[in-house]
C-alpha cells in the first residue's frame, strides 16, 4: 500500500499545482510574511533545522553521496547556519528603506528605496550539495518576505525526503511547501506562474527553466557551472597549491561541485613538479589505495559514472593518465585522477567534467592560458597561484567568470558579504548574505512630495520663458538658473 507521500506524489499534476500556488497566494496577499516577526521566526525554526537535526542530515548525504561527515558539516550544515545567523541579525538593517537623494527638479522631496517582496519563489535545488543548496536560497526568500516552495533534486532522495520531513515540521506550511519527485514534479511546477524562480543545476535544464519562466515574463536566478580553471604559475609554495587544489577539487564532494577545479593551466617547464607534488599530497590525504578511502564521496549515480568513464575511454585521452584511473562499478567510486596534456578538441576539455578526473593543459607561457580560458564560456569560478603581482591584476581584468580567487580555491564561497553567482552560459544572479535578501525583493523607488513649492512653470501654456527656465534646472548651474528666473541673456 503506497505511503501518504507516495500518493502526494501520484496525483501531483498541474492542477495539485495550480492549487498549491493559489494557497500560497492567499497566505502572502493577507500580509503576514511582510513582518519581521514572521520572518524572524521563521529564519529561527530553519536554524533549529540545522541545529538539532545534525546527525540525521549526515546520514541523508552519506546515503545519497557517501559524503564524508566532515564535508557533510563543513561545507553543508554549518554553511546553513551561518546563513541563517546571519540573516537573523541583519533583517532589520535589510528591511529598513534606504534614504537617497533628491534632485532640484522635484524639491521640495524626499526619496527613499523600499525593498518589498516579490511574491511567490521557486527553489529548484541540485543534488550535489542537496542540504545546503535547497536551503540557502530559501533563507534569502524568507528573509524578503516571500511564500516559498522547494523541489529538492531526486538523485538525492533520502535528503529530500528528510528536508520535506523537517520542513512540514518546523516552517509555516501556509507559507512554505517541499515537493518531492522527478520530471513530472518539476513539469508541473514549471507550468505555474511564480514571482521568481531560482534553479541550481546544468545548463541544459537551466534553459528549460527560463523557456518556462518566460512564458510568464518571470524574472530566473540560475545557478549553472561550468569548466572552472586553475592557473598554476612557478616560483610558489608548491605544496600548499597543491592542498589547495586538492581540497577544492577532490575534497567538495569528490570533484561533483559547480565551483571545483576543472582543469589546470600551467608551463610545460613546470607541469612535472605540480604532478608530483599533486601525487604526494593525493597519498597524504587518502592514502595509497584511493580508491578505498572513506574521506572521498562516491560518484551520485550510475549515470553519471557512465559518463564519467566514456570522458576517460576516449582514444586520445586514455593515454594521458599520470595518476589514478582506478574504478569501482559496483560502489560507483572513481579515484583521484590527474591526465597530463590531454588535447583541446577531447570531451573532457569540452564538456564540464563534475566529477574526480583533473587534466593539465601546459602552454609555453603562463600568460598565454588567459587567451585559453576566455576562448571557452565564461566558467562559475577561476583560480590562479601566483606570487606576481603583475600577473594577479592582468588575470582580474581580462579574465570574466562568476568570480576569482588567488592563491587558494572555493573558500570565496564562505564569504557572506560576497555574491555568489555566474556570468554568462554560468548563470545569471546572486545570492549569499544581503545579496540573497536582495535578490528576492524588489527595489520599489518611492517620493515624498507635499503640496508646497508647486512651480507653475511644469503646466501649460507652455512659453519660451519657461522653458528656459527648465532647460537651466535640468542642464545649467547656479548662474544658469538666476539668469533665467530674471530673464536675463545667457553670457
Amino acid at each position: 500500500m503506497a505511503t501518504v507521500e507516495e500518493q502526494k506524489r501520484m496525483y501531483f499534476d498541474s492542477k495539485y499545482a495550480l492549487t498549491m500556488v493559489e494557497e500560497l497566494r492567499a497566505s502572502y496577499n493577507s500580509g503576514k510574511t511582510r513582518s519581521y516577526e514572521w520572518r524572524e521566526s521563521q529564519l529561527n525554526n530553519l536554524l533549529k533545522v540545522a541545529e538539532h537535526h545534525e546527525q540525521e542530515i549526515v546520514d541523508a548525504l552519506r546515503s545519497d553521496l557517501s559524503k564524508p561527515e566532515f564535508e557533510a558539516y563543513v561545507q553543508e550544515i554549518a554553511m546553513i547556519k551561518n546563513s541563517c545567523n546571519l540573516a537573523i541579525k541583519e533583517l532589520r538593517k535589510w528591511m529598513k528603506p534606504e534614504k537617497v537623494k533628491t534632485s532640484i527638479t522635484v524639491f521640495p522631496a524626499s526619496a527613499e528605496i523600499v525593498s518589498e517582496p516579490l511574491g511567490a519563489i521557486l527553489v529548484i535545488s541540485a543534488w550535489n550539495y542537496p542540504f545546503l543548496l535547497s536551503l540557502d536560497p530559501v533563507v534569502g526568500a524568507i528573509a524578503a518576505g516571500n511564500v516559498v516552495v522547494l523541489k529538492p533534486s531526486e538523485l538525492a532522495p533520502a535528503t529530500s525526503s528528510l528536508l520535506a520531513k523537517l520542513v512540514g515540521e518546523y516552517m509555516d506550511s501556509s507559507c512554505i511547501r517541499v515537493v518531492e519527485g522527478a520530471v513530472a514534479e518539476t513539469s508541473a511546477l514549471l507550468e505555474q506562474k511564480w514571482d521568481k524562480i531560482c534553479y541550481t543545476g546544468n545548463g541544459r535544464v537551466g534553459c528549460i527553466v527560463m523557456a518556462s519562466a518566460a512564458k510568464h515574463l518571470t524574472p530566473v536566478l540560475l545557478e549553472l557551472g561550468g569548466k572552472s580553471p586553475v592557473i598554476v604559475d612557478s616560483g610558489i609554495n608548491l605544496q600548499v597549491a597543491s592542498r589547495r587544489i586538492i581540497v577544492g577539487k577532490w575534497g567538495c564532494n569528490n570533484g561533483q561541485a559547480c565551483v571545483s577545479p576543472d582543469y589546470i593551466v600551467t608551463t610545460k617547464d613546470f607541469a612535472p613538479k605540480l604532478v608530483e607534488s599533486l601525487k604526494q599530497e593525493l597519498e597524504n590525504f587518502y592514502g595509497k589505495n584511493q580508491l578505498e578511502s572513506k574521506d572521498l564521496s562516491r560518484i551520485v549515480n550510475p549515470n553519471h559514472f557512465a559518463r564519467l568513464t566514456k570522458l576517460l575511454d576516449e582514444d586520445k585521452v586514455s593515454g594521458k593518465i599520470v595518476h589514478g584511473g582506478e574504478m569501482d562499478k559496483t560502489n560507483l567510486r572513481i579515484a583521484p585522477t590527474i591526465l597530463l596534456n590531454v588535447p583541446q578538441d577531447s570531451l573532457i576539455m569540452t564538456e564540464e567534467i563534475f566529477g574526480p578526473l583533473l587534466p593539465i593543459v601546459t602552454v609555453d607561457k603562463l600568460e598565454d592560458s588567459f587567451d585559453l580560458i576566455n576562448s571557452g564560456a565564461k566558467p562559475l569560478a577561476a583560480y590562479l597561484f601566483t606570487n606576481k603581482k603583475k600577473l594577479k591584476e592582468h588575470f582580474v581584468n581580462t579574465v570574466s567568470a562568476g568570480g576569482l580567487l588567488i592563491n587558494d580555491t572555493t573558500v570565496h564561497l564562505a564569504v557572506p558579504s560576497l555574491p555568489f553567482g555566474g556570468v554568462g552560459e554560468s548563470g545569471m544572479g546572486a545570492y549569499h548574505g544581503k545579496f540573497s535578501f536582495d535578490a528576492f525583493s524588489h527595489k520599489k523607488a518611492v517620493v515624498y512630495r507635499g503640496f508646497v513649492g508647486d512651480a507653475s512653470i511644469r503646466y501649460p501654456p507652455y512659453t519660451k520663458g519657461k522653458l528656459r527656465i527648465l532647460k537651466a534646472l535640468v542642464g545649467g548651474g547656479i548662474l544658469s538658473i538666476i539668469r533665467a528666473l530674471f530673464g536675463w541673456p545667457e553670457a
